[in-house]
């Protein structure tokens, strides 16, 4: 029998895990929506909670119930093809096409883009994130090391510049929780509060983690399966739970501010707001360390995991190139500028996260479903279709595709498309519900039926 978890092994692989989620996203999202649920923060918070921690404390879930090391292992049900591609598509876009980029950007502009004069912040930005990336690619060479460079260093001096804040904005709060509410949030607060939830990236990243979280419980010793996935349940329950304790903090600073300072047009600006307000001049310099601290653990894990699972599906390639390529592209894509950057995001997340959350979803039934491949394929197929119009939902060209999806004119006013009109939920975000679940039982059904046939 293999021994059992220490507390301190307990603690290390606890601090790993909300190291490894908690990053940009994190930092500057629950700020914002603060801001945009104003009085409604408390059924806000219920939809992103849901989205931001229990979903993700989902997915690690499943990946222990499939003993799955990744994406590819949850999507193989599915197809082969489909798992390769499903794969490829997360860590591309979810990678160094979106999540990998934004760490950089935002650690720039919560720091030096705030001190740099406007005509250097171009060239700022570049030298920056090549320092940046190269020392997450030193960091990250060795996998292994990634317990001790975050679980032992850089998350505990995190967490406490995060106690300060919390600290100073529960003894002298900014305003009261009683603010105006914008309009997206007058009616609809949870589900526009759980969308907002899909840009911290966490449900997809808890499934390109896990192999770096195997990795590191099979660093202390721990090698069956069974123990693994154990493990990975208890630790991963507490990391969402310190998690969630952190975006109730921040969600509710963001609400407060608004009785010093008017709505911002980012959670970056949000941030700089309340720092200025409660450091004054020092405020910057604050926020750009924890800022730093905060993205550079997430861009250790996107790119270690990154590297891992492309080794694993491609081993005629290295770890340490695909580690380099997937610094490379980062750097690139992080100098096109964090608005450009979030802005991309919001179709492709809006077309994936469905896919995602059903694949988990499935996991969590695998005691009972036991990996079936007709129901993992139905569910899916009938999937995918709301989810393509989700993405278009949100695409810039929604308006060129002739009434077919909802969008936004350039006066404010939305135009409803008969997918919206049509499909229940579409018109909140969740279109893909009803699909989803219509597949299931079309899955369960076929099942059953050929279970009879073959008796």
């Amino acid at each position: 029998m293999e021994k059992k978890l220490t507390k301190q092994q307990i603690i290390l692989l606890v601090s790993l895990i909300f190291g490894l989620f908690f990053g940009a996203g994190n930092l500057i999202f629950p700020v914002h929506l603060g801001q945009l649920a104003g009085a409604h923060w408390l059924s806000a918070t219920g939809g992103f909670l849901l989205s931001a921690t229990l979903i993700p404390l989902a997915a690690l879930i499943a990946l222990s119930t499939t003993r799955s090391v990744g994406i590819y292992d949850l999507a193989r049900p599915v197809g082969a093809s489909f798992a390769v591609i499903f794969l490829i598509a997360c860590h591309m876009s979810l990678g160094p096409l979106i999540a990998t980029p934004r760490t950089a950007t935002v650690a720039y502009s919560l720091s030096f883009a705030n001190w740099l004069p406007k005509a250097w912040v171009g060239s700022g930005q570049i030298i920056f994130s090549i320092i940046f990336f190269v020392l997450v690619y030193l960091a990250s060479i060795q996998s292994k090391r990634l317990i001790n460079l975050i679980g032992k260093y850089l998350n505990p001096i995190f967490i406490i510049l995060l106690i300060i804040i919390f600290i100073l904005g529960w003894l002298h709060p900014m305003g009261s929780l009683q603010q105006p509410v914008t309009s997206q949030y007058t009616h609809h607060a949870f589900s526009a509060a759980f969308l907002q939830g899909y840009n911290t990236l966490d449900a997809i990243a808890a499934l390109t983690f896990g192999i770096t979280i195997v990795r590191s419980i099979e660093s202390m010793g721990y090698r069956q399966a069974g123990t693994i996935s154990k493990i990975i349940a208890k630790t991963g329950f507490w990391a969402m739970l310190g998690t969630a304790t952190v975006y109730i903090g921040l969600i509710l600073m963001g609400a407060t501010s608004l009785g010093q300072v008017s709505l911002s047009e980012n959670g970056a600006t949000a941030l700089s707001q309340i720092m200025q307000f409660y450091f004054g001049s020092f405020g910057q310099a604050f926020l750009g360390v924890m800022g730093t601290l905060a993205v550079f653990t997430t861009a250790m894990g996107l790119t270690a995991s990154f590297a891992q699972d492309f080794n694993r599906i491609f081993p005629q390639i290295s770890y340490r190139i695909w580690l380099a390529v997937t610094i490379i592209l980062s750097f690139l894509v992080a100098n096109l500028g964090l608005d450009q950057i979030i802005k991309c995001a919001t179709p492709v997340l809006m077309f994936l996260y469905p896919l995602a959350i059903v694949l988990i979803i499935l996991g969590l039934l695998n005691p009972w479903i036991k990996q079936n491949k007709l129901i993992y394929q139905m569910t899916i197929f009938f999937t995918v279709i709301p989810a393509i119009f989700d993405g278009l939902s949100n695409a810039p060209f929604a308006n060129q595709l002739g009434g077919l999806v909802s969008y936004t004119t350039a006066n404010g006013l939305v135009q409803t498309g008969w997918y919206q009109s049509v499909i229940p939920g579409a018109a909140i975000g969740f279109g893909w519900l009803i699909p989803a679940l219509l597949g299931l039982i079309v899955g369960l059904i076929g099942t059953a039926i050929m279970k009879s046939k073959n008796n």
